[in-house]
Parts: structure tokens; C-alpha cells; sequence
């Protein structure tokens, strides 16, 4: 049975800038944005906003160069993002939580020569001293700055453009690049990620396919826009669709999140297993009233997470996604009709995938993906101006995935997650989930070490303060778990680092391990 379901064919291929005048074409000139600042703008008002910026940035950039965005999420970062595109310059999102040598890395891989931010941010964020140090390898622009220019001359050229945007947004090709994203580097160094306008547009079509977007929803972003989930999901997926997508800077403030959610009446809240655990937590069951579903993606979602919603939110669903950024993001989702836990959905529209058989991995395949949101490439590491092509358009997504007759997915593991023990395949992922049976409160992260007996030892590495490897292999025994899944090593510690993204850190920790192991 073939499970593929075709992209729909009037989805024709548009520019990012397109996309939107067509969404206003489409939707009317209703508010489609907002933030912190309680200033809601209409698709004329981004428009004219993204002309008038975008222009002056034009004045100090050539056609076609790469523009880096150091910003949080807000109506001033996608203000940002549609002016570079309104004028031909290409986005590339920085993760401000990266560390510098991160950012620094990004910056020459990218080959930016400017990096736009605003001094309000900075000072909140207390980041003076790493912009200092980023000062250094490329000029820091200050928004705030050019704002203060903007003149009588400026708003009158923004009304125009308003007016007859595809007469005055420069020509760009829906195959040019869209932006370019830097992976998490949850397991390395980051990569630099080429997405094409037509890979984040028909990443938004195929959404939206699959699952019936209502204009009158409001969709809340608490995901930075350096993560694919936040700015394809939480900016562009609402924009395209005619619904207000509203920006929050911070996954990390549970408390203003929850009580925020129903005074701007979300119907959809997008986030990562680690958020939205920290949100269910805090959360009333009235502040979560005014949502139809909750997304969850960029991570597994914890069965302790699943109870949370189940025992506290009376019928809200909780839909858990799978992508990367490397698909712009969105890959496999659950549907509010077709929920199934524990598995993370059925493909969306468009795409085309295959399972590689694993030497010792008996269940599912190694996942390969091809399709229209599949990125141009990554960004060649010894030269800024080439990017690496896909062998025959399909990414090696690095999963170990399972798909049954119904189509729905399951993530058995990361063929890195995967250690070998006396000869025998062990998930990672699927130890993590034994110790989360155990102790379901707390968080856990499994790595491997070197070991001269058995080739690799796991370490368990938890906030548990009391968890010990006894009660990890009664629970095995008693539920049939093998001995070989059982971590011999546990490492306690306050807490389990974890990316600006909310993915745990899988570096920072193979480091703890590895640390602890010579001491």
C-alpha cells in the first residue's frame, strides 16, 4: 500500500515575500501579529514595515548577501526577516544561546559581514560582552538606531510599497535561498543548513494540508526563531494561513506564558517536551481553555508529559511532530483526529522517504527524506560560497525510525543514540525511556563511554538524586527489559543541561561522562 499523499498541485511555487502578499490577497488586511508590546500589526502594516526597514538595510548591503539576525522572537525579528526578503538579501538566524565560539563559527560560515540586533535586547539579555566579542569578526548593526532615521521620505515610500508590493519588492526565485539556519549541535558542531523560499513556503502548504488551519486561530510562539520549529511553525505557518501568530521572546518564563495564553486567546501553542512539561506544570486547567491542540516537536515527548495533559487538560490534545531542520522543519505529525501517542503522526503531504536496513538493528530503518521543503544543501565548512548538494535530493536524517501499515512513525533512536554492547545494538533512547518509567518525575540523559570489556559502557547521567542502577534493573527484570539496556554508571547531577531549543545538550553531557570517567 502506497501511504505517500501528493503535495496538492494549485500549491504553486512562490518567494517568501510572495507568499505573504498572497496571504493578505487571500485572508483581507486583518492583524496578523503581535508581541510583548501589545502593538498588533496587520498584514499592510508588516508589509509596509518590512519595506521601509528592508530598505534601509538595502542602503548599506549588496544585492543577494547574507544578512545575519541576532534577535528573540518578536514582531521586530520578522519585521526583519520579510525586509531582507522585500529587498533581495538573505536571512541567516543566529542562536544567541549558542555560546561564542558557536556564533563565531556561524558567522564565518555563513561569510556575513553584518550581524542586525537591537541594543533593548541586548541589555535585557545581559549579552554586552558577547556582542563585544562578535564586534570583532563582523559589524554589529543596531536597529534601534536605524529606526531613529526613518523619516517623512521613508513612511511615504512604505505607504506606496504597501499599496503595490510586487511592483516594488525586488524579484527573487522561489529556488533562491529562503534562509540558512544553523542546526542545535545537540550531537557536534553545528551545521549550516541552506533552505530555499520554496522549501519554508511548501513546508507551510504541506501543514496546512494535513491539517485544516482555521483564520481565526491564534497561534503563540514561545520558540526563538534561530530554531526551525519557531520560525517556520510559529511565524510563517500562522502568516500563510491568515491567522495572528503572537511572539513571545522566552520558552523559558512558565509562569507569564500560561497566563498569557488565554488573555490573547491561543488556539495553538507550539513547544518542545521540556517547555511544554514546565507549562503543564504551572498551568490552571482553565489557562489552557482557549487551545484546540498543543504541538509538540524537536524532541520526544515523555509519557510523564502525556499524563500531564491527560490528567490535568480534559481533552486537549497533544499532538507530537517529528522534523529537522534540514526538512524546514516539519516531516511527520499527529492529527487532532488521528492522534496516536507514542508514535509521532503519518508523513505530511509531499513527502518521500525510505528506510535503509541497520546492521543490528532488527526493527525499522535508517530514515532518508525527499521532498519539497528538503533543503538545497549545507554550507560547505572551507568555503561560505558553496553548499553541499543532497546525492540525489535525499537527506540522511541519522533516525532509526519504524512506520507501520497505517503510516505512522515511530523514533526507535539517532543512529549516533545507538551503542554496542557485548556485540549487541542498544538505543539510547530507549534506556532513557527505562530510567523515565522509573523515576517519571525527573529528567534523564544516556550516553556511552569506552569499555575494555564489553567495547561500550551507558551512564546514565539524572536529576534523580536518589535514583541507583538496583531499582533501574528490578524494573527491568520485572517488565522484561534486557540486562544489557540497564545502565551500569549514573551520574547525579542538579540538572540536565539542555540547549536554547530545549533539546537536551548530548555534547555538554558525553563531556560530563567522559569527565567524570578520568577522574
Amino acid at each position: 500500500m502506497d501511504l505517500r499523499v501528493p503535495l496538492d498541485p494549485r500549491h504553486v511555487e512562490e518567494t517568501v515575500f510572495d507568499a505573504l502578499i498572497s496571504a493578505r490577497e487571500k485572508f483581507g488586511d486583518k492583524e496578523i501579529l503581535e508581541d510583548l508590546d501589545r502593538k498588533p500589526l496587520t498584514y499592510t502594516g508588516l508589509i509596509r514595515s518590512a519595506f521601509v526597514l528592508g530598505r534601509k538595510i538595502a542602503a548599506m548591503t549588496d544585492l543577494g548577501e547574507r544578512v545575519g539576525i541576532l534577535l528573540p522572537s518578536s514582531s521586530g525579528v520578522v519585521v526583519t526577516y520579510f525586509g531582507l526578503h522585500a529587498h533581495g538579501r538573505v536571512p541567516v538566524m543566529l542562536n544567541f544561546t549558542s555560546g561564542q565560539a558557536n556564533i563565531k563559527a556561524a558567522i564565518k560560515a555563513a561569510g556575513l559581514k553584518k550581524v542586525l540586533s537591537a541594543k533593548r535586547f541586548i541589555n535585557q539579555a545581559k549579552l554586552e560582552d558577547l556582542m563585544d566579542e562578535l564586534g570583532k569578526v563582523a559589524e554589529i548593526v543596531w536597529l534601534d538606531d536605524i529606526r531613529k532615521t526613518i523619516g517623512l521620505q521613508d513612511k511615504a515610500y512604505g505607504l506606496l510599497a504597501g499599496m503595490l508590493p510586487r511592483q516594488f519588492r525586488v524579484r527573487t526565485e522561489p529556488s533562491s535561498t529562503g534562509v540558512i539556519l544553523f542546526t542545535s549541535g545537540s550531537f557536534g558542531a553545528p551545521k549550516g543548513v541552506v533552505l530555499s523560499q520554496w522549501n519554508l513556503v511548501a513546508n507551510c502548504r504541506q501543514a496546512s494540508q494535513y491539517i485544516d488551519l482555521k483564520p481565526e486561530w491564534v497561534m503563540f510562539n514561545p520558540l526563538p526563531t534561530f530554531h526551525c520549529f519557531g520560525l517556520t511553525g510559529g511565524v510563517m505557518l500562522p502568516l500563510l494561513n491568515g491567522m495572528k501568530a503572537f511572539q513571545y521572546p522566552s520558552p523559558l518564563h512558565a509562569k507569564q506564558i500560561v497566563e498569557l495564553l488565554p488573555e490573547v486567546k491561543a488556539s495553538i501553542l507550539f513547544a518542545t517536551d521540556t517547555f511544554l512539561n514546565q507549562y503543564a506544570r504551572v498551568a490552571s486547567p482553565d489557562d489552557f481553555d482557549t487551545l484546540e491542540f498543543v504541538v509538540a516537536g524537536a524532541e520526544r515527548v515523555r509519557p510523564e508529559t502525556h499524563h500531564l495533559f491527560n490528567t490535568r487538560f480534559h481533552g486537549l490534545k497533544l499532538l507530537e511532530g517529528y522534523g529537522a531542520t534540514e526538512a524546514a522543519p516539519v516531516v511527520a505529525i499527529n492529527h487532532p483526529d488521528r492522534n496516536r501517542p507514542g508514535t509521532v503522526g503519518q508523513m505530511i503531504p509531499g513527502m518521500e522517504w525510505r528506510l535503509d536496513p541497520v546492521e543490528g538493528i532488527p526493527d525499522g530503518g535508517r530514515l532518508f527524506l525527499r521532498g519539497p521543503n528538503v533543503m538545497q544543501g549545507y554550507l560547505s565548512p572551507d568555503d561560505p560560497d558553496i553548499v553541499e548538494p543532497l546525492a540525489g535530493g535525499w537527506h540522511d536524517t541519522g533516525d532509526i525510525v519504524d512506520i507501520d501499515k497505517d503510516g505512522y512513525v515511530s523514533i526507535l533512536g539517532r543512529i549516533k543514540r545507538f551503542a554496542k554492547i557485548g556485540g549487541e545494538m542498544v538505543s539510547l533512547t530507549a534506556v532513557e525511556g527505562l530510567a523515565s518509567a522509573v523515576w517519571p518525575e525527573a529528567r534523564h540523559a544516556v550516553v556511552s563511554i569506552p569499555d575494555a570489556r564489553k567495547g561500550e559502557k551507558l551512564v546514565l547521567v539524572t536529576d534523580r538524586r536518589d535514583a541507583d542502577v538496583a531499582r533501574l534493573a528490578e524494573w527491568a527484570r520485572s517488565h522484561g527489559a534486557p540486562e544489557l539496556a540497564v545502565p551500569k554508571k549514573i551520574l547525579r547531577v542538579a540538572e540536565v543541561p539542555v540547549l536554547g531549543t530545549g533539546k537536551t545538550d548530548y555534547v555538554r553531557i558525553q563531556q560530563m561522562a567522559e569527565l567524570d570517567k578520568a577522574a
